[in-house]
């Protein structure tokens, strides 16, 4: 069987192409199952089922069968067929078989580079790329060289369409000619797709240094946490003996001093009572000229030495010097852990009422900011925001630093950080809203018993959503300004990480607030 007839056989009767995932009918004719398909659709309408070949008619729609041999059969044919097809032989080279390196479509003819040479250059001798095939090269209609593009209908066409009617008006031009604008925009695209690549390849590849380095930077941080957690138990061993030490001290000044005093006081038991015995002599005494010449003096001295000891008061335990000790050691200890990990109360923050915008009140301390639906006429400046905004005064630009802030239970509010340049009006002045601030917050809907529990953390108009089980009014930003890194705690028990952003700070860091009908204070 030749060629040309192995192809009719695996061609399909309804589409007129080799088999496609090829099915059999039970009378036996085969078909690509898309094309079979489509067409039992169609009679399922009518309730009856034929053949398209033989007109066979089935009671119900027909199962299919895959056919696997000829499957295997037509998948051979058509990789036979193409590699032939990379094969292109000079059409003129009669008796030795030379690849041609052009073809010509008018010709319809293939040429090696000695036939190119003599063969003609006039515009409609069209020359391709070698190939067989000349059925999607020309006008199905008017059998012509496609020559032209209509970019309305994205149509090729050839010189007879253009003429028509389907495409009069229309924005024709030459085949190359928009081969060339297809190309051009298509590198656009690739570049893009490119350049967007590269940025995904670099992107993972800093994930992928990042994912190395966690191990190395979780061992890094349990060994410093290891030094910091045996310096806080020697510290406290130290102190411990220092409270001990003091202890002992001031309970052996106590007990020498209670005993001199019993010694003192037993001694002038003794001479009291040898004075009483004297008084005593004195008091039995009948003879008033004996009485009266006797010596009174030393009673009188005994008296007086009584009323001394009696205001002499024994030492005791300083209770309070041992706790002075304990506060102040537990304090210093606490402190040295703290800047070994480079971490401060930014308790400095006050407001800048020079950036409040008309709607925010602003405390006599510059620690609250209050939502205020009069406008409260400030002179407008470059620096006063037109929404219910106000920064903090103080930047941030290095080190690691924490503040506290406190919210109100209603109302819509917003609170983090911005670059003082962050632009002062419209919906892109929010903080959040644009790509130099970051910032919590809630959305008050009255309409929503859910939604001021839903919290969001917001970076250039890109929204995280936090699901909060329960309401939160106090919460704490962390700055790590070098690692470029800024957190948001929800201050409950035990404190609760809500998220980080991780980026690369490039001005200096304000604390920046957002309230509507709600208040924010900052905390000390």
């Amino acid at each position: 069987m030749s060629s040309t007839d192995l192809k009719e056989e695996l061609t399909c009767p309804i589409c007129l192409n080799l088999f496609t995932d090829p099915v059999t009918l039970k009378c036996g004719h085969n078909y690509c199952q898309e094309c079979i398909e489509a067409v039992l659709d169609t009679q399922e309408r009518s309730a009856a089922f034929t053949c398209p070949h033989c007109r066979t008619e089935f009671q119900e729609r027909p199962v299919l069968q895959r056919n696997t041999t000829l499957c295997n059969i037509a998948e051979h044919f058509l990789a036979q067929e193409e590699q032939e097809e990379c094969e292109v032989f000079c059409t003129y080279c009669v008796h030795t078989p030379v690849v041609a390196t052009k073809t010509c479509l008018l010709c319809e003819a293939s040429l090696c580079d000695l036939h190119l040479t003599v063969h003609s250059k006039s515009p409609e001798h069209t020359l391709i790329q070698p190939t067989k095939s000349f059925k999607n090269r020309k006008c199905s209609v008017h059998k012509k060289v496609l020559v032209y593009y209509c970019t309305e209908d994205a149509e090729c066409l050839c010189v007879s369409c253009c003429l028509g009617e389907k495409h009069r008006g229309h924005n024709v031009g030459l085949l190359n000619e928009a081969f060339k604008q297809k190309q051009k925009k298509l590198r656009i695209i690739r570049d893009c797709i490119l350049e967007e690549s590269e940025e995904i390849e670099e992107r993972v590849q800093d994930l992928q240094d990042h994912l190395r380095n966690i191990p190395e930077k979780a061992a890094s941080i349990l060994l410093r946490i290891g030094i910091q957690f045996r310096d806080f138990r020697t510290k406290l061993d130290n102190l411990e003996s220092q409270v001990v030490n003091e202890m002992f001290k001031q309970q052996e000044q106590a007990l020498l001093s209670v005993s001199d005093l019993i010694q003192q006081l037993e001694s002038k038991k003794e001479s009291l009572s040898r004075n009483i015995c004297t008084i005593k002599e004195l008091c039995e005494m009948t003879d008033p000229l004996l009485y009266l010449q006797a010596d009174a003096q030393d009673f009188a001295h005994v008296v007086d030495n009584d009323r001394n000891l009696k205001t002499i008061e024994a030492d005791d335990l300083a209770e309070d010097v041992i706790s002075q000790i304990l506060i102040s050691g537990i304090l210093n200890i606490m402190s040295g852990l703290q800047k070994g990990y480079y971490v401060q109360e930014a308790s400095g923050i006050s407001l800048d009422v020079n950036t409040a915008s008309n709607n925010v009140d602003i405390s006599d301390d510059l620690k609250t900011a209050s939502w205020n639906s009069v406008n409260l006429g400030r002179p407008e400046t470059p620096d006063r925001f037109e929404k219910s905004i106000v920064l903090g005064v103080e930047g941030f630009s290095d080190g690691r630093l924490y503040w506290d802030v406190e919210v109100s239970k209603e109302g819509g509010w917003r609170v983090g950080m911005t670059y003082a340049s962050i632009g002062r009006k419209g919906l892109y002045s929010f903080i959040g809203n644009n790509s130099k601030s970051w910032g919590l917050r809630r959305f008050e809907n009255r309409y929503s018993v859910h939604n001021n529990n839903q919290y969001s953390v917001l970076h250039n108009d890109h929204e995280v959503l936090i699901d909060q089980k329960s309401p939160c009014h106090r919460f704490r930003l962390y700055l790590d300004y070098e690692a470029g890194q800024l957190s948001f705690f929800e201050l409950s028990d035990p404190i609760k990480l809500l998220h980080v952003v991780k980026t690369k700070f490039r001005e200096p860091l304000h604390a920046a607030f957002y309230v509507c009908n709600a208040w924010v204070r900052i905390q000390s």
